[in-house]
């Protein structure tokens, strides 16, 4: 029975037990599966409450690490790999290694991270000044969520949507949207249909809800038309989750021959989808909702392209979920922050959040050439430039993270993005992640010689 050890760790018991947790995964001392000991077992062996061991399992659950089961127990989660991304052991938390380059985090690129210091400042100051926060610690106001509806509506239209401001939902940022959409749209144990590699964040939703996950075949323009088909059929699925522009791992992006089929067979098939559209500003093509208005739903933030810390999403469309979110503002408006929706608009009214999604457009098409030129294997024809890249090493390589790891890199493995297959030995790279395009580029040549090359 597993019974961590508390001595040097975080003064708060409940988090030096969710610490204690991660570790134990992260070393295989805890494997996928693994039943771990009741709340008052636990509470008994180490000396404190029950409560504190339940606090710290419901914090561990909420890491995704942890899956608490009614009448059967909590057990090691078979995906615990994906709470790298985001517990307390994971890079972004622990100081790296000195000389450790870190590419695992999609977040934008910083031209300057005093300028953005100022920038920010600036912005408060003004604030401030026009005595906007005000109510900064109160509940967001009738009228600001007024102004942050025209704020998305203005956003959206970069895009080339078409929106009024009754056709967006504010959100604090884009998986709070996405939970919000799921909710409306799906009952527990309803199949929901994804990229067979998708980002993290919706395989945490799905267990959270109890929705499985179903895998769809994709290429390099994204997902397979026939495979869609196929799968809604084989399913009996509603509901799809897609990004069509510069997809996470993969940074696939959907030409318009290829949403065009998309379109068309979710609309014979039934098919209500979320557009996950976080990298859209960073594409050159149009949201696939602009084909499917009735059916589809675009789910957008500010965070992966304007500054990563603004958490302030939208969902938007004209289509039925919309309506069906709008009529539960408990779920997304209710939780706004009211400081960062001012921050928000101001960005958006006053064409900062669009100079910024420039200069990172600007940036990712030149980190993007000099990973072309780096690395082997490079795509064909016209590149699409992404903000991460999806990368093989050579095939006997069981622990392709674990070996960039050991040569300075923090990378993510495929098996935090595989849904129904065996994950390849491929890695996720975050080219915005770097400080520097020197650093990349220090990043790069340490990738060339571990054998790394461009997937095909």
């Amino acid at each position: 029975m597993w019974v961590p050890d508390l001595r040097g760790r975080h003064p708060v018991r409940y988090l030096a037990i969710v610490e204690a947790l991660a570790e134990a995964i992260a070393r295989g001392e805890l494997r996928p599966g693994d039943r771990l000991p009741t709340h008052r077992d636990l509470a008994w062996r180490l000396g404190v409450n029950v409560s504190t061991v339940t606090r710290a399992y419901g914090e561990a659950i909420r890491r995704h690490l942890i899956s608490g089961e009614v009448g059967r127990g909590t057990f090691v989660l078979s995906e615990s790999r994906e709470a790298m991304l985001f517990g307390l052991d994971g890079p972004a938390a622990a100081p790296a290694a000195a000389g450790t380059i870190d590419l695992s985090v999609n977040i934008p690129a910083s031209p300057d991270p005093a300028a953005d210091a100022a920038e920010m400042e600036a912005t408060l100051a003004d604030l401030a000044a026009r005595q906007r926060l005000a109510g900064a610690l109160g509940h967001p106001t009738a009228a600001l969520i007024a102004r942050a509806r025209i704020a998305g509506a203005t956003w959206l239209a970069a895009r080339g949507l078409d929106l009024r401001p009754g056709d967006v939902i504010p959100t604090a940022g884009a998986q709070q949207a996405l939970l919000a959409v799921l909710l409306a749209l799906c009952q527990p144990g309803d199949p929901v249909l994804v990229e067979d590699l998708t980002f993290p964040g919706i395989k945490a939703l799905a267990r959270q809800l109890s929705l499985p996950l179903h895998g769809v075949a994709t290429d390099g323009e994204g997902i397979l038309p026939d495979a869609l088909d196929r799968a809604a059929r084989a399913t009996s699925a509603r509901v799809v989750v897609l990004v069509p522009a510069l997809q996470n791992p993969t940074g696939a992006t959907m030409g318009a021959a290829r949403r065009q089929a998309v379109a068309e067979i979710a609309r014979r098939r039934g098919l209500q989808v979320i557009e996950d559209d976080v990298y859209g500003m960073l594409a050159d093509t149009p949201p696939l909702a602009r084909l499917l208005p009735e059916a589809c739903t675009v789910v957008t933030s500010l965070s992966k392209c304007v500054a990563g810390g603004l958490r302030f999403g939208v969902i938007a469309g004209t289509s039925p979920a919309v309506r069906a979110v709008a009529a539960e503002p408990q779920t997304t408006l209710w939780p706004l922050a009211p400081l960062m929706v001012e921050i928000a608009c101001r960005w958006l009214e006053d064409g900062t959040a669009l100079r910024r999604a420039g200069w990172q457009r600007e940036e990712i098409a030149a980190r993007y050439r000099l990973a072309r030129r780096a690395l082997p294997g490079r795509p064909d024809g016209e590149p699409r430039p992404s903000p991460h890249v999806w990368l093989t090493l050579p095939a006997e390589e069981t622990d392709p993270a674990g070996l960039c790891r050991r040569a300075g890199l923090e990378v993510v493995p495929a098996a935090t993005f595989a849904v129904t297959r065996e994950p390849p030995p491929r890695i996720r790279v975050s080219l915005t992640a770097a400080a520097s395009r020197a650093d990349l580029s220090r990043a790069l040549d340490r990738l060339h010689r571990l054998g790394a090359a461009w997937s095909g």
